[in-house]
């Protein structure tokens, strides 16, 4: 079963007088459970390819499909709605909220979509251990070292329980044997619990650990093959 489907998709974006095609008929399908690395030269596309897929943009032409609803077809609340509840983001900076302690910057999606977090309450506890931060919860950003800060990232995506996570360079502030302990997180992730990723990556290394490799060159995907680690 496809969870993401992408059919003859273009971006350019209008630069005074030039146009510069960023994606180029892009195709793609991810089924439910992969674990897929888009791989790729800096300025590629990676990023921008990432946004269409997470409905954070929308393609100049073509289609992006999630659960087979047409992406392009929402209404803002909707996309707002789908966003928030049925995928989760993480990205290379943390963007926590400093002042608050690390429970609060976990609940803070329940508290922008109204929920009352008292509702929740299991299912922080929850995301807190699969982060191993039970004994954290109390901590402020600023008392947390890069690897926390972006585990506490990591549950706070997690905690509308979405189908699918988007990571974008998700450890490319962290040093290499921090980066390899998130990535082995996200491989328990996926595979645990049953989440499709997709992620952007530099890293040769990052990207063995999922089970699918695009390779995107100039806009284009150069090549999709199965990843064994």
């Amino acid at each position: 079963m496809n969870v993401i489907e992408v059919k003859n998709m273009n971006r350019s974006f209008q630069n005074g007088k030039e146009t510069a095609h960023v994606l180029k008929d892009i195709n793609l399908e991810i089924e439910k459970g992969e674990f897929v690395s888009i791989m790729g030269p800096s300025g590629g596309g990676k990023s921008t390819l990432l946004y269409l897929l997470g409905g954070l943009d929308m393609p100049s032409s073509g289609t992006v499909k999630i659960n087979n609803v047409d992406l392009s077809t929402l209404k803002d609340k909707e996309l707002c709605k789908l966003r928030n509840e049925e995928i989760g983001f993480v990205f290379q900076f943390y963007n926590l909220v400093p002042n608050l302690n690390v429970v609060d910057n976990i609940a803070l999606p329940l508290m922008i979509a109204g929920k009352k977090s008292f509702d929740y309450k299991d299912k922080v506890d929850e995301c807190l251990k699969i982060i191993g931060m039970e004994d954290k919860r109390k901590l402020t950003p600023r008392e947390l070292s890069g690897g926390q800060q972006q585990r506490v990232a990591i549950a706070r995506a997690l905690v509308f329980d979405p189908d699918i996570l988007f990571l974008d360079e998700p450890i490319g502030n962290l040093d290499s044997k921090t980066g390899m302990k998130i990535m082995e997180l996200f491989r328990e992730i996926n595979q645990k619990y049953g989440k499709t990723i997709v992620q952007v990556t530099h890293s040769a290394e990052a990207a063995q650990y999922g089970t699918k490799l695009v390779k995107l060159v100039d806009g284009q995907i150069q090549s999709v093959s199965e990843n064994v680690k």
